[in-house]
């Protein structure tokens, strides 16, 4: 029986950082890539324990098994890692409604993935439940950036109800967009 629950444990995190590795880009084949989607961040377990520190991320698990996740994370994090402050840097100059995006409280969804034979069967937007019932009350929305090439990140995240407000090439030549799901 899948259970959707919060990171409480170092176990917990140990876990998330396994499924990022088996599904971090650099980790798969192109094929894969394009079918099964990817992560790009790999973090550590002490980036993880700061994050959660300050929230707790959304986990699913089959069996006790962690199977899939929602990071959560926040503008206090964002010099913590550093391969994510660029996002944060996008963040900063974006106008909401007329308003600067730093004006509003916001959550980030940090990084999201589920394990490969448990996808199509709804537990991301399980999971994407149970974030908006937990920060619905002290944050206005969620936002997360994703990889356009990631296609279906992109049309996961579009199902759930996020919305593109911006979209940035990096100094890499990655092209990403900038989704928010307003509650």
């Amino acid at each position: 029986m899948i259970i959707y629950t919060t990171s409480k444990t170092t176990d917990d995190l140990s876990a998330v950082i396994v499924l990022q590795k088996n599904n971090l880009q650099v980790n798969l084949t192109k094929k894969e890539i394009v079918s099964e989607g990817f992560v790009t961040v790999m973090h550590s377990l002490e980036d993880l324990k700061k994050m959660n520190d300050i929230e707790q991320s959304i986990i699913a698990k089959d069996d006790g098994k962690v199977i899939a996740y929602v990071l959560a994370m926040t503008p206090k994090s964002k010099a913590d890692i550093k391969v994510l402050i660029p996002m944060f840097e996008h963040f900063e100059k974006i106008t909401l409604r007329g308003k600067p995006l730093s004006k509003y409280t916001y959550i980030v969804a940090g990084q999201v993935c589920v394990a490969k034979g448990y996808r199509g069967q709804g537990i991301l937007d399980n999971c994407y439940a149970e974030y908006k019932k937990k920060f619905k009350k002290e944050y206005e929305f969620a936002i997360t950036e994703i990889a356009t090439k990631n296609l279906r990140s992109i049309n996961a995240h579009r199902r759930i109800g996020f919305s593109e407000i911006h979209r940035y090439l990096s100094p890499e030549n990655e092209q990403w967009s900038i989704v928010i799901w307003e509650w």
